[in-house]
């Protein structure tokens, strides 16, 4: 156990174990499945099944080696149980290093590089993208990919689709489009691109193989697999001086996005109107961004989370083409740099923030506005 600092707040440890020790009365169900390796990213994919007593769910998840085998983006089955359906003895038998029976390994691909950041298409529950240690985004179809064994010397897996146009690395931004089949990724040249998947038809058209996807013809063909499809941008966008962290769709167009970067700026793009940013909120926040995302039920709020500790909430009406933009809430609940922001699917004004300092922080918005109000009218 690590000992307290010199503020005599608890450390990272010692909130673990509070933590542990408060998970039957905090939760209704846990399941906890202790990993081999670490994962970098983690994502909830589509449901498989729907059952009485319990719901089949996708989950894809990354494990970052230390070199002896190869890094792995794994496909996995889970069971949760339905509200009121969790038993008590369950979740008071929390146990850490546990491998959960919930928990079930569907599919491993051998990933070339560490896998930084997973996003799935809305529009097909086969495809997910992933960000690894390069200029590219890779497309798997995780159904026809087959299954691999992490073994010392393995060949890499073939993407289905390798989306090319960056310049430079681009490592974490990464997001898909809930209205139509499009991928928007920012990196390390201070670029933001665009791609639709449907343009690999035209590609396909061209090419000279058997228009097979990799990973069909990796299966029909034998043990070495035809290169992966390339498929290059819509568009690249420039406003940005510094690496680019997040982005994200509008949830109603294709053609409205936004992105935050080491520059402190939060921007926003029409891809209609051309190239250059649309607006561009210059001094966002104190220090680097480093996530963004967009309210789902109302288009006018977008949060940002930043290396100065706190969250950012914009609203776009009030944002101007000139560089200025005042947030219209700013949360300082944590203590050290935000590194995602996530609105709540199901209820508009909540959302969630996660940082350094080890808290999952969530937040309702609405309740700050009555206690701002309630205090105002006290003094």
């Amino acid at each position: 156990m690590k000992e307290r600092g010199k503020s005599g707040k608890p450390s990272v440890d010692e909130r673990y174990t509070q933590w542990k020790s408060l998970v039957p009365v905090l939760y209704d169900w846990l399941a906890n499945h202790n990993l081999v390796w670490p994962s970098l990213s983690c994502r909830w994919g589509p449901q498989q099944e729907t059952a009485t007593y319990k719901n089949r769910q996708r989950l894809y998840l990354s494990e970052q080696t230390d070199g002896s085998v190869p890094n792995t983006l794994v496909i996995a089955n889970c069971e949760v149980v339905k509200p009121r359906v969790a038993a008590a003895e369950h979740i008071s038998q929390f146990n850490e290093e546990a491998r959960s029976p919930f928990v079930k390994k569907y599919k491993t691909i051998i990933h070339p590089g560490e896998v930084n950041r997973i996003r799935e298409l809305p529009q097909n529950s086969k495809i997910v993208a992933t960000h690894t240690d390069s200029p590219d985004v890779l497309i798997w179809d995780v159904e026809s990919q087959p299954n691999r064994h992490a073994v010392l010397g393995a060949a890499e897996s073939r993407p289905d689709l390798i989306l090319t146009g960056h310049q430079d690395n681009a490592e974490f931004a990464l997001a898909m489009c809930p209205t139509e089949p499009f991928v928007l990724s920012g990196g390390k040249d201070k670029s933001v691109v665009l791609w639709s998947i449907h343009d690999h038809i035209t590609a396909s058209a061209t090419d000279s193989g058997s228009g097979k996807s990799p990973a069909s013809a990796s299966k029909s063909g034998g043990d070495k697999a035809p290169d992966s499809l390339a498929v290059g941008p819509r568009g690249v966008y420039q406003g940005h001086e510094d690496t680019v962290e997040d982005v994200q769709f509008c949830p109603s167009s294709a053609q409205e996005f936004c992105s935050v970067g080491d520059d402190s700026c939060l921007i926003l793009w029409d891809a209609r109107a051309g190239t250059s940013p649309a607006t561009k909120v210059e001094k966002a926040h104190n220090a680097d961004l480093h996530c963004v995302d967009w309210n789902p039920h109302d288009e006018n709020l977008i949060l940002t989370g930043s290396a100065d500790n706190s969250v950012r909430m914009y609203d776009r009406r009030n944002l101007v083409s000139n560089g200025v933009g005042s947030p219209i809430y700013k949360f300082e609940g944590h203590k050290a740099a935000v590194l995602c922001v996530q609105w709540s699917p199901d209820k508009a004004s909540v959302f969630g923030s996660a940082a350094e300092d080890g808290l999952l922080n969530v937040w309702d918005h609405e309740k700050v506005c009555i206690f701002c109000y309630c205090l105002s009218f006290l003094l």
